[in-house]
């Protein structure tokens, strides 16, 4: 064995251990959020979350760059990415306060078979068999973890569908101004942008005469556990990034479903949500939909086959 080969291994390793850790902070950050269900509104929570997260993703980039790192390229593409980052994680917050976090974050992944479908639609990508198939059986899967929470929950229990699409379109937004900038200035752009529009929904919210979305003074360990998330997200995502310099994306891409394994964890030993076994069938539905068609970009890569990524922290 080459010492070459012994160091792209060891590179390999370190960016799966980088990414695995990455990821599983995504997910106490989830565990987090959902402990503020019931004292204050997703939208709220969201709101503060991001605009923490803008706040400090800036003063960093200042303090390396100074005032010259603060660019504005493809400004339209970069609205279009925080209004779609907002989207999800208002969804996405929302799930996980009246639905259980593993559910909400299996029916997340459906993501990357979303964002194989708009490649397809948007960017005239063609959508090969391969992602038909792993659509058709992810769904399947969603049917089967909706099942219960619908007949609870009604048209809610489509909330994390909501925060997969607009996932996906954040995806097909990020492939447009991939070269644009450095990652960190991308983090700030996404967030600066994803801040407004949050607050823009909580304002609406607040005014809508939906009690569940009116906005009262949170307690401060509300805005405690909202600072909390925006650092630990903001660093997640450094690792994860961190992890794709040591190791290639598609190496990197299946340590995200450790995101569900934690999920699943958080949510049985501090909520008590125990999934039944139809529920972690069709979990695993979606899961292997999604190793399937990364495996099969293993095989024959093609450039329809959309990257995987995580939660919208």
């Amino acid at each position: 064995m080459t010492s070459g080969s012994s160091g792209n291994r060891d590179d390999a390793r370190a960016g799966m251990l980088f990414a695995l850790v990455g990821f599983a902070s995504l997910s106490i950050g989830d565990g987090i959020i959902k402990s503020i269900a019931g004292e204050w509104p997703g939208t709220a929570v969201a709101a503060l979350r991001y605009s923490f997260g803008a706040i400090g993703l800036a003063t960093i980039l200042f303090l390396k760059e100074g005032r010259a790192g603060f660019r504005l390229p493809m400004w339209k593409a970069q609205v279009a990415r925080g209004f779609f980052v907002a989207m999800a994680t208002v969804c996405f917050f929302s799930a996980i306060f009246l639905m259980p976090l593993a559910e909400a974050t299996a029916i997340q992944f459906t993501s990357p078979m979303l964002t194989g479908l708009l490649s397809a639609l948007l960017l005239k990508e063609r959508a090969s068999k391969r992602i038909w198939i792993a659509t058709v059986v992810a769904f399947a899967g969603v049917l089967v973890v909706l099942r219960p929470n619908i007949a609870l929950l009604g048209w809610a229990a489509l909330l994390p569908l909501g925060s997969a699409l607009g996932m996906a379109f954040l995806m097909i937004f990020n492939r447009k101004v991939s070269n644009s900038g450095s990652g960190l200035l991308m983090q700030v752009l996404v967030a600066g942008f994803a801040a407004p529009f949050l607050i823009l929904a909580a304002t609406i919210g607040h005014f809508s005469g939906f009690a569940p979305l009116q906005v009262g003074w949170p307690e401060t360990s509300v805005i405690a556990r909202c600072a909390f998330v925006a650092v630990t997200a903001s660093t997640a995502h450094w690792i994860v990034y961190t992890a794709t310099t040591k190791a290639s994306a598609a190496t990197i891409a299946p340590m995200v479903y450790v995101q569900l394994i934690m999920a699943l964890g958080i949510g049985m030993i501090f909520y008590g949500d125990f999934p039944d076994a139809v529920s972690i069938a069709g979990s695993a539905l979606i899961v292997a939909a999604g190793l399937w068609l990364w495996r099969q970009r293993q095989i024959k890569p093609r450039r329809e086959v959309p990257p995987m990524e995580g939660t919208p922290d």
